[in-house]
């Protein structure tokens, strides 16, 4: 008892030794229980007793394409490493959101509707569970026979089926011989420090929460039948005609694009080994989730990129794509343009990935190593696409995001990234009309409430554009005036901070606010407070011009910390730009006066927010009368 109260009253001082940190913003008591037990930091990086779950998958799935159906055989030796005794097993199989039963965000079509997972066998420790998982949903409960302690293994043998939905969401039925099998078998669901259990279901607007596994998997499919999967594919020999693997290996290496297999050779069944039934084995280490696309069609494409410029790692770039999809053409192209600029600019970390695979489907969805993505007709709009999908490579996957709780911790980051990049490939005035238009234009004019909760609200709990917004738009802005405050080289030092400490973990937002500020010596949670924790929106106004002093009173209406240029145009038309960073409003978030000169008679000054879109531009301009 006395050792407990020490840890305690420890505990304690080191929250108040930290409170110009993290204490003075909002946290739930869950959250503070995970700082008090010392499995998270004030200081940002991973408590002294931090831990998390890990699970060793290997598995054997079979498609079906006569009957379209999946089936499986898994066994996962699950790693228990909490201080917990585990007395129920939660599965999550995704799909189960095509039953009819499902709770789900929209409606649907009958054609996206199935019957969901079938479980023929559950075993863990070798005992035997009569589990019916058609009772299930998105998440199942297994109460346990025999309890998992704490720092020990379990062993869980399943068999299951499943019917590829008609309609394609995410994953399913592309045409009648393409499928892109996603979220296909049974997991342990995550059990955490600050969640235990993550028991939410999935109703397919919110996204994921994984575990990092390592997985061996083979998928058998019938011949002619190409395989494309996350991970390295470890016998092409045994499941492609020499000439094709011989193509496949090449491309490993090379800056040029090779089709590995045209329509016409797809066509005449020449690409895959002519067995009745192949069977393609795949492997990724530390990763959160696996998933494969099969077709008898696809077009083929293949090449390669260095991606980390000191060890000249490269990453295999790959293309499957219809004869029609005319976006895919240049996919390899985008890709290894991609995947060099983020590796080496924005956020400058290299891919860590072997492979990244661009399959087309229509759900524009991310994967571990893989995009499925939509046929636009709009080349440009489907690079921006990929750009998107493929930056979120490291948020969620690099950096295991509780997707489901906090959205904008990874869509965020994506927008962003992709509106960085959207500068490199277009310039930026294209890019900043693209990300107002498409990210931040409906939000701002948009006066409704759900539009104005705070971003750190649970991502469950915000319904439809203000899902969207918080996750995209609200976020992604939060984080270019986060780097507009500190400065290029600091924002990335601290996203560098962040990105290192958590790579591999599952950080939550507080351990982001935290690395920021530790890694920038500064106290940002004025900062945060505005962005996340508010109401807030963006509207400055222009309140009062004095000419005589050469100062202008800027109102923030809608409250949030936003960068902006007060522009100064005189009579003899030149002009003066005055950059205001978000700082301007740490010490007075109400308003502030701004100095300008007046060597020269004014004609007009105006208050210019970039890509932050202000809610009434009319209040933005003064005029000299």
């Amino acid at each position: 008892m006395i050792k407990n109260f020490l840890t305690q009253v420890s505990v304690a001082l080191f929250f108040l030794a930290q409170s110009s940190f993290a204490q003075e913003l909002y946290m739930p008591r869950n959250i503070k229980e995970a700082y008090t037990k010392e499995t998270r930091s004030m200081d940002g990086k991973p408590g002294k007793k931090y831990w998390q779950n890990h699970g060793a998958y290997t598995m054997d799935i079979t498609v079906n394409p006569t009957n379209k159906t999946v089936s499986g055989i898994e066994t996962i030796v699950y790693e228990n490493n909490s201080n917990d005794t585990l007395k129920n097993m939660v599965i999550r199989f995704v799909n189960n959101l095509h039953k009819p039963s499902s709770p789900r965000s929209g409606t649907v079509s009958t054609d996206f509707l199935s019957d969901g997972l079938t479980i023929t066998s559950l075993k863990i420790n070798g005992i035997v569970y009569n589990e019916d998982a058609r009772k299930w949903g998105t998440v199942g409960n297994v109460k346990m026979k025999s309890p998992i302690l704490p720092k020990s293994k379990a062993t869980l043998e399943i068999e299951w089926n499943y019917p590829l939905s008609k309609e394609s969401g995410r994953e399913g039925q592309i045409d009648e011989s393409t499928f892109y099998v996603a979220y296909s078998y049974p997991r342990v669901s995550v059990f955490d420090d600050y969640n235990k259990w993550d028991r939410l279901p999935h109703t397919d607007r919110q996204e994921f929460y994984n575990d990092f596994n390592d997985y061996v998997y083979s998928v058998k499919a019938p011949k002619n039948y190409v395989v494309y999967g996350t991970g390295d594919l470890l016998n092409p020999d045994a499941v492609l005609n020499p000439e094709f693997s011989a193509r496949l290996k090449k491309s490993y290496t090379s800056d040029d694009i090779t089709h590995i297999a045209n329509e016409q050779e797809m066509k005449e069944g020449r690409v895959t080994l002519q067995n009745d039934w192949n069977t393609w084995k795949f492997q990724a280490n530390n990763i959160t989730d696996v998933c494969f696309g099969l077709s008898n069609h696809y077009l083929w494409d293949a090449g390669s990129v260095i991606v980390d410029s000191k060890t000249k790692r490269r990453t295999s770039t790959q293309a499957a794509y219809d004869v029609k999809g005319t976006d895919f053409i240049n996919s390899v192209k985008n890709n290894n343009y991609a995947l060099a600029w983020f590796s080496n600019n924005w956020p400058g970390v290299p891919y860590p990935f072997s492979k990244m695979t661009a399959f087309q489907g229509f759900a524009d969805m991310e994967y571990p190593m893989m995009v499925n993505d939509s046929q636009m007709g709009d080349p440009v709009f489907a690079q921006l696409v990929q750009d998107h999908e493929i930056a979120h490579t490291y948020f969620p996957f690099y950096m295991g995001i509780n997707e489901t709780r906090y959205a904008f911790m990874d869509e965020g980051w994506a927008t962003t990234f992709e509106y960085l990049i959207g500068i490199a490939e277009h310039g930026k005035e294209a890019a900043d009309k693209f990300y107002k238009e498409f990210r931040v234009e409906h939000y701002i004019n948009d006066a409704s409430t759900e539009e104005d909760q705070p971003i750190i609200s649970m991502s469950t709990q915000v319904s439809d554009a203000g899902y969207g917004n918080n996750s995209y738009g609200k976020a992604s802005l939060s984080y270019i005036a986060l780097k507009d405050l500190l400065g290029d080289d600091q924002f990335k030092k601290s996203l560098h901070f962040y990105m290192d400490t958590w790579n591999g973990k599952h950080p939550i937002p507080w351990d982001f606010f935290n690395c920021m500020n530790s890694s920038s010596g500064k106290n940002l949670n004025w900062f945060f407070n505005n962005w996340f924790f508010t109401n807030n929106y963006i509207d400055l106004a222009i309140d009062k011009v004095e000419q005589s002093k050469g100062t202008i009173s800027i109102k923030n209406v809608g409250g949030f910390a936003i960068p902006f240029d007060v522009v100064v145009v005189y009579k003899d038309d030149s002009k003066a730009v005055l950059h205001q960073k978000p700082s301007i409003w740490e010490t007075n978030q109400k308003s502030t006066v701004i100095s300008f000169k007046v060597d020269k008679i004014i004609k007009s000054i105006s208050v210019d927010n970039g890509i932050f879109m202000d809610a009434t531009l009319l209040n933005n301009i003064w005029n000299n009368q």
